[in-house]
C-alpha cells in the first residue's frame, strides 16, 4: 500500500500586511531563480510549487511559503499516486518461470542464459546458424569471400582504424641556417659557428680597409656585420637548444655572468634526443664538411694560446735587436 503524496498550490494570493515586491523577491531567493520567472506565479492561475512530497515535507513547505508571504495550501498529489510498478496487493495471479537453460554464442563464444540474440555480438543465433549451413552447402569463390571479409572489416565499427593519426614525420629534419626552427647537433653546431667566425672575420677586415677610405662607411659596415653575426649566431644556438630539447628562449641564459659561460659549455656538451621532439625529427648525419669546419673551430683557441705566448717573445726579440743596432754607433765612435 503507498502512502499519499501532496503537492503545495499557489494561485498568487498573499498573506495580510505583505507587500508583493517583498513576497516576489523572497520567493526569488528561496527558488534561487530570477525574478522575471517569479513574476509569472501572479498570473491568477493555480501553479504547483512542489510535487511528490510526503505528509510532513509538504508541511515544512507550506509554513516556509507562508512565511515568505505567499498564502499556499497543499493538495493531494494524484498523478504521484500513479506507478505501473507492482505493490503487495497487486501481485500478478501467475509469474512465468524463470528458465535456468544456459548456451554459448555460436560466433564469439559469450556464455549466457538461453535466448534469441546473443547479449555480447548481438546476432540472432537462429539466422546465424541459418546463414552458416547455407555457406556450408554452398561455399563463395575465395576472392568473393575475401572481399565480403575485407568489406564487413571496413565497415565494422569495431575495426582498426587505417586512418594515419600520428602525424608522418620525415627520417631527418631539414637544415635551416637562417631560422630559429629545426633542429642541429653538436658538430653542426660548432661547424656553423666556425662559418660565422670566419666570415665575419674576413668581412671585418674589409670594413677596416674601408673605414681607412671613409671613416662612416666603415663603421656603418662594421655595425651591419656585427648586428648579423649575432642575428645569426642567436638562430643557430636556438637550434642546437631544440635539438637537446629545451626552449630557444634559454639562450638567454648566455647573457648572466660567469652562469652564461657554464651554460654555453652545457650546449656544446649535451648530446640531442635521438628520436623526434616537440621541435621536430632529428638533424641529418654530419658531413665531411661540418666535421672539418668544426675542427677547425677547436684550432681557434689553441692558435690563440700559442699567440699569447710567441707575441710577447717577438716583441722581446725586435726591442732587443733595436737596442743593439742603438749601441753600435756608439761603439764605432769610441774606437774612433
Amino acid at each position: 500500500m503507498t502512502h499519499a503524496r501532496y503537492k503545495i498550490v499557489f494561485t498568487g494570493e498573499l498573506m495580510p500586511e505583505v507587500a508583493a515586491d517583498t513576497v516576489k523577491d523572497n520567493l526569488a531567493r528561496l527558488f534561487k531563480s530570477d525574478r522575471s520567472k517569479i513574476e509569472a506565479l501572479f498570473s491568477g492561475a493555480a501553479v504547483a510549487l512542489k510535487r511528490d512530497l510526503t505528509e510532513d515535507d509538504a508541511d515544512k513547505y507550506l509554513a516556509a511559503l507562508q512565511q515568505a508571504g505567499a498564502r499556499v495550501h497543499k493538495e493531494k498529489d494524484l498523478t504521484a499516486s500513479l506507478s505501473l510498478v507492482e505493490t503487495d496487493d497487486h501481485r500478478p495471479a501467475s509469474e512465468p518461470a524463470v528458465s535456468n537453460e544456459r548456451m554459448s554464442c555460436p560466433k564469439c563464444g559469450h556464455e549466457q542464459a538461453k535466448a534469441i540474440e546473443c547479449q555480447a555480438c548481438g546476432i540472432v543465433i537462429e539466422k546465424y546458424l541459418a546463414r552458416q549451413a547455407q555457406l556450408a552447402e554452398n561455399p563463395p569463390p575465395a576472392s568473393v569471400a575475401v572481399a565480403a571479409t575485407s568489406n564487413a572489416s571496413e565497415a565494422s565499427p569495431y575495426a582498426t582504424p587505417k586512418a594515419q593519426v600520428a602525424e608522418q614525420l620525415p627520417e631527418f629534419g631539414e637544415l635551416k641556417v637562417f631560422s630559429v626552427n629545426g633542429r642541429i647537433g653538436r658538430v653542426r653546431y660548432l661547424a656553423w659557428s666556425a662559418a660565422i667566425f670566419f666570415a665575419a672575420l674576413g668581412l671585418y677586415l674589409i670594413s677596416a680597409l674601408a673605414m681607412a677610405v671613409s671613416p662612416v662607411v666603415g663603421g656603418i659596415l662594421m655595425a651591419a656585420i656585427v648586428i648579423a653575426a649575432v642575428v645569426v649566431s642567436v638562430q643557430i644556438g636556438v637550434q642546437r637548444l631544440h635539438d637537446i630539447g629545451w626552449s630557444g628562449w634559454l639562450l638567454l641564459v648566455n647573457l648572466i655572468p660567469v652562469v652564461g659561460g657554464v651554460f654555453a659549455l652545457i650546449m656544446l656538451v649535451v648530446p640531442g634526443t635521438a628520436e623526434a621532439n616537440r621541435y621536430g625529427p632529428p638533424p641529418p648525419p654530419n658531413s665531411t664538411g661540418a666535421k672539418v669546419l668544426a675542427f677547425t673551430w677547436l684550432l681557434v683557441p689553441i692558435i690563440g694560446i700559442l699567440a699569447a705566448i710567441a707575441i710577447p717573445q717577438y716583441q722581446q726579440y725586435t726591442q732587443r735587436a733595436a737596442e743593439a743596432q742603438m749601441e753600435m754607433p756608439s761603439a764605432v765612435e769610441s774606437q774612433e
